[in-house]
């Protein structure tokens, strides 16, 4: 049976985790929303532990089945879609293709269709087994410039390092898969080219703190949701989510104030265009 995790009640979220493909490095994350409504989320697909079906040839378009598979499973009607990173581009997708079944979308740091892998990923993507120690030996340097404007004070820092990284651990991310997804990225077929018609809350780092997606690629996706707001969240670049929980929940809290509220499901598993940039510390 297909691994689903549900927290919470009342208005449905669901949440798709980013290229690394495990829930479990986003579950502070869940956490907090879950006190906002009832939020779903799973691992990728292609994940070992997520239990869901999948093909090599499907490609990205593995993804998109495995979404509306979540949703007929938890009888989860017109949730909105809160995808991190590679998961906002499986969100943006999914409701381009199917508008009338999401009332909104939330995309954090998400690549945007026709996306071109900066030179690092695709030197990554190119031989991802080879390239894989050097990506994870670097991965310290390029996360603790965030890490210490995040978290400004070492105790606190540290504090987050050792939770985290216990996270990680117990859920470790797989080069080989990571890799794959780049491909499917690459090679996919997106329908997202023209305008959409739903509320977007679009959540971006810091410029010089991000590493990972330019915030200027995330904010294309106001090209196709002219209802889109966008939030740079001060003290974070790619894993603001993640780093600052709280701050992400009340950014989310107050895009769905306006939203009507789809009736509540029983819990699975115990017109003008308005482009704001903000910036929230």
């Amino acid at each position: 049976m297909p691994a689903i995790i549900q927290r919470g009640d009342g208005r449905p979220l669901v949440l798709i985790p980013g290229i690394q493909g495990r829930h479990e490095w986003h579950l502070p994350t869940v956490d907090v929303l879950a006190t906002l409504g009832q939020v779903t989320t799973f691992s990728l697909c292609d994940e070992p532990s997520s239990r869901f079906a999948w093909s090599e040839s499907a490609g990205f378009e593995n993804y998109l089945t495995q979404l509306g598979d979540v949703l007929r499973a938890t009888a989860v009607e017109r949730p909105v879609l809160v995808g991190i990173s590679y998961g906002g581009l499986v969100a943006a997708e999914y409701a381009a293709r199917h508008p009338d079944a999401v009332s909104g979308l939330v995309l954090a740091s998400a690549p945007p269709p026709g996306w071109t892998l900066p030179a690092r990923a695709q030197r990554y993507l190119a031989a991802p087994r080879l390239m894989a120690p050097a990506f994870w030996l670097g991965g310290p340097a390029r996360t603790y410039p965030e890490l210490k404007a995040a978290f400004p004070h070492g105790r606190d820092r540290w504090a987050f390092m050792v939770d985290q990284g216990l996270r990680i651990a117990g859920a470790p991310a797989s080069a080989a898969r990571m890799g794959r997804r780049l491909r499917w990225l690459a090679s996919g077929r997106f329908t997202l080219t023209q305008g959409l018609d739903v509320p977007a809350l679009i959540v971006t780092g810091e410029s010089e703190l991000e590493r990972v997606v330019p915030p200027a690629d995330t904010v294309r996706y106001c090209s196709w949701l002219p209802q889109a707001r966008v939030v740079t969240m001060a003290h974070t670049g790619h894993s603001g989510t993640v780093t600052r929980p709280g701050e992400f929940a009340r950014l989310v809290a107050e895009f769905l104030q306006p939203l009507p509220v789809a009736a509540a499901v029983p819990s699975f598993d115990s017109p003008s265009r308005s482009v704001r940039a903000d910036r929230v510390s």
